[in-house]
């Protein structure tokens, strides 16, 4: 495996450390989320934000783009959105009677999918090549996707008129499920006292964000995080959890293999923001819940029963022995 030489990886870890800081300046609360985001870039994986209106879905997104020196496009999820809004068609050039291909707002570092809910299936499933193979096919012809590549998309837990369920493929291909929920009354008496002090969420240039990091630095850290090493015994965990998924008998379909090593991945990532080189099972126990709750499908009983998939995975993590 290929090592960063060029970059010192202490240097790394606290540029990581300032990131978060930085998206502090403008987001308030919302940690679990803010995490779950810096992990899944070190991860390489895609990130599902579910939040009721209000709690700062968007605004999170955009922070975070300000934030590093990457490119960055949003797309507004529409009932009348087609595929090759996001992907880019082929487009015919009168002066050279050739067709070419207008790249869409898919090819960019960070793509923001806003209330990708409201847009049909068969343009939610233009984005599955692109989140797992990282390049757009067509007509018969590959284009590749700048790197890194990230989909952050958002979705509303509460409106279901005029909206799409996301299919069993697309959520599988979320790394995380990050819910965003209600703040605190002292965390929402601090975002009226920023307002009240001139801040202006449609003016992030006002707010002072400063970019922490290039695409070469988190191209480096990913590589550092590929580096953490992991035993047998906490493979052997990770296995265990999503084979109890499949044989849970509130659970209609449960974690795939892709699940599992989307779970291993965070869990490295998580580990190495720790300042260790090796994975605890308590960093899989920590990434459980945002890896594979997207991922059950329930049985109708067991939702009628007010139970969800946090209390499923729950009391998998209860029953699962942890390795020592």
């Amino acid at each position: 495996m290929e090592t960063p030489t060029n970059f010192d990886e202490t240097e790394l870890k606290a540029d990581f450390a300032r990131l978060k800081a930085e998206i502090n300046k403008v987001i308030i609360g919302q940690e679990g989320a803010i995490t779950g985001i810096i992990i899944a870039l070190l991860a390489g994986g895609h990130v599902l934000l579910e939040g009721v209106p209000g709690t700062g879905k968007t605004l999170l997104v955009r922070t975070i783009s300000k934030c590093l020196s990457l490119d960055n496009k949003r797309v507004q999820f529409t009932p009348d959105l087609m595929p090759g809004d996001i992907t880019g068609s082929l487009i015919y050039d009168n002066q050279t009677s050739n067709f070419d291909f207008r790249p869409g707002p898919v090819f960019t570092n960070l793509l923001l999918a806003d209330e990708i809910n409201r847009t049909p299936p068969k343009t939610q499933s233009a984005l599955l090549e692109t989140m797992e193979e990282k390049q757009v096919s067509i007509d018969g012809k590959s284009y590749p996707l700048p790197a890194p590549f990230m989909v952050l998309a958002t979705e509303n837990p509460i409106e279901f008129a005029g909206t799409y369920a996301l299919p069993e493929a697309a959520l599988d291909r979320f790394l995380f499920h990050l819910e965003m929920p209600m703040l605190s009354m002292e965390e929402e008496v601090q975002i009226l006292e920023n307002h009240a002090n001139g801040f202006n969420p449609r003016k992030l240039e006002t707010a002072g964000l400063e970019a922490v990091l290039t695409a070469e630095q988190l191209r480096a850290a990913q590589q550092f995080v590929q580096q953490v090493e992991v035993s047998t015994e906490v493979l052997h965990y990770i296995v265990a959890l999503v084979r109890a998924t499949r044989n849970n008998p509130a659970v209609e379909l449960g974690v795939s293999p892709r699940g599992a090593t989307n779970l291993l991945a965070a869990a490295k990532a998580w580990a190495w923001l720790q300042g260790r080189n090796f994975v605890i099972p308590d960093d899989v126990k920590t990434l459980v819940l945002p890896t594979m709750r997207h991922r059950l499908r329930l049985s109708a009983d067991v939702e009628l029963e007010g139970m969800d998939a946090n209390h499923v995975l729950t009391s998998i993590l209860n029953n699962v022995p942890t390795p020592r």
